[in-house]
């Protein structure tokens, strides 16, 4: 956020202001008390297991000018007092991009079942070279991380681009009230928090809450590949952008899709990409016109990257680039956010792929397919598997059905850990090593694979698989790449 006085930051959360009111604060708004910088505003937020009080004083010690906080401390900074800390995020959240957006920023937001981060990374990318591009790192994608996010936006800012997840009904409409999304993107609809929804429908429910928030003169970018996603132009008055991996879509104010896909030993994909206004109008936004084409080369892999990178392409076509710049910044575009797909080959040429930030049956399937692909001559491949966590009553055939498929992908062993590694190993119908931590995993691993090997580590958050898979990437003898 721009610099601002204590006192108008009152003004604007309806705070009762303690200290001096001219004191400025800003640019930087934070969280955490190691993540303050002198200047800052620290906001005191309630977590699971601390409360962001007892931090207050490391933050003043590492620099904040100020506090949000719901009780006085004994602390020599102006302090911003209201009822509730996360409330009042969000308003100053809402505060700064409205703010923004009147002065002519785009807010793009995202969603999907899988992808949307890797989506959003590829797509801060490419409109970083169109302008200041401001974008969450990781999966920021709730109550906390989408305001937090706009905080970071300054009077120079072009694009705001914000992930939107969803736990439950209503969470992405009120993300959306937080941050009103211009252009609105839905990646997919998938099998993620399935416990939680109760079926793929009421999860496509809430995933188009984010297009029924995009204005009439907005664009709504929809996955053509996804028959869910395409119903929900049903639902929004905005312009449509279709994008599709199987050819030119048959619908779309402007419609991008991929030609010619293939991909490299790293199975990193390449493709042709195109864009073609509608059929119907005649016209394209921007500098898109009938039968426009460019090579990309890509830099992150597995074969669904193809769709992240074509709905990144459609905001920006959307957003007035042309394609050949689009299909340049794809090309060069990497992965931002840790522990998804992560290709980390060890000296002794041991390749091990950390997808381990998290994990849903559609993810699990897509990282396996990729480990499937990526056999070396002479190679084997493993897996180091774990739960996929909100499936509910269908968890235990969930994870069957996973097992069924590292068996018919080929995948030489598997190792399972979880409440579900039972079902895995059923699935699988093969000798799968059932090991009872991430510690045993590891080694387990570490005894089984050889030099020309790769070695997939997977599972949802709630594992922290990527303690194994960071493991794996040290040499016997601790050498790193």
């Amino acid at each position: 956020m721009r610099e601002v006085a204590v006192g108008r930051l009152a003004e604007v959360l309806g705070a009762v202001r303690v200290g001096d009111p001219g004191t400025a604060v800003g640019p930087d708004v934070v969280i955490d008390s190691r993540a303050a910088t002198p200047g800052c505003l620290f906001v005191a937020l309630h977590g699971e297991r601390a409360d962001g009080h007892d931090f207050a004083a490391a933050a003043v010690d590492a620099g904040a000018a100020a506090l949000l906080v719901e009780r006085a401390l004994d602390l020599p900074v102006p302090q911003l007092l209201v009822g509730d800390t996360l409330a009042a995020l969000a308003v100053l959240g809402r505060a700064v991009a409205a703010e923004a957006s009147a002065a002519g920023m785009v807010t793009i937001g995202i969603t999907g079942s899988s992808g949307k981060t890797s989506t959003k990374d590829l797509l801060a990318q490419v409109l970083a070279t169109a302008g200041e591009t401001v974008a969450p790192v990781g999966s920021f994608n709730n109550e906390i991380g989408v305001p937090l996010t706009a905080t970071r936006v300054t009077p120079s800012t072009r694009f705001l681009v914000s992930e939107m997840g969803a736990r439950g009904q209503g969470h992405i409409a009120w993300l959306c009230s937080v941050v009103p999304p211009s252009v609105g993107v839905v990646v997919n609809v998938g099998h993620a928090h399935l416990g939680e929804f109760g079926s793929v429908e009421a999860i496509a429910q809430a995933k188009g809450e984010l297009v029924e928030a995009v204005p009439a003169g907005g664009w709504a970018v929809l996955n053509d590949d996804d028959p869910l996603v395409t119903a929900m132009r049903a639902r929004t008055p905005a312009r449509l952008a279709a994008f599709s991996t199987a050819g030119e879509p048959g619908w779309g104010d402007l419609r991008v899709w991929a030609s010619d896909i293939g991909a490299d030993a790293l199975q990193r994909p390449s493709f042709v990409l195109h864009a073609a206004p509608s059929t119907e109008s005649g016209t394209a936004p921007g500098p898109v016109h009938p039968d426009a084409s460019a090579p990309v080369q890509l830099q992150v892999s597995g074969a669904h990257q193809v769709g992240n990178a074509l709905a990144a392409a459609a905001v920006a076509l959307s957003q007035g680039l042309t394609v050949a710049a689009v299909a340049a910044a794809l090309s060069h575009a990497e992965a931002r956010s840790h522990w998804r797909m992560e290709l980390v080959e060890r000296p002794d040429g041991l390749l091990v792929v950390n997808d381990a930030y998290n994990a849903n049956p559609d993810s699990m399937a897509a990282a396996l397919r990729t480990l499937a692909s990526l056999r070396r001559p002479g190679g084997r491949l493993l897996a180091v598997l774990g739960d996929m966590l909100e499936l509910g009553e269908g968890a235990p055939d969930a994870h069957r059905e996973i097992g069924v498929l590292c068996a018919d992908l080929g995948i030489d062993a598997v190792i399972a850990l979880g409440h579900h590694a039972t079902d895995l190993a059923a699935g699988y119908g093969q000798a799968t090593m059932l090991v009872p931590n991430r510690q045993v995993a590891a080694a387990a691993a570490s005894a089984w694979l050889r030099p020309t090997d790769v070695v997939l580590v997977k599972a949802s958050r709630g594992l922290g698989l990527e303690t194994v898979a960071e493991d794996l990437s040290v040499t016997p003898e601790g050498g790193r790449p």
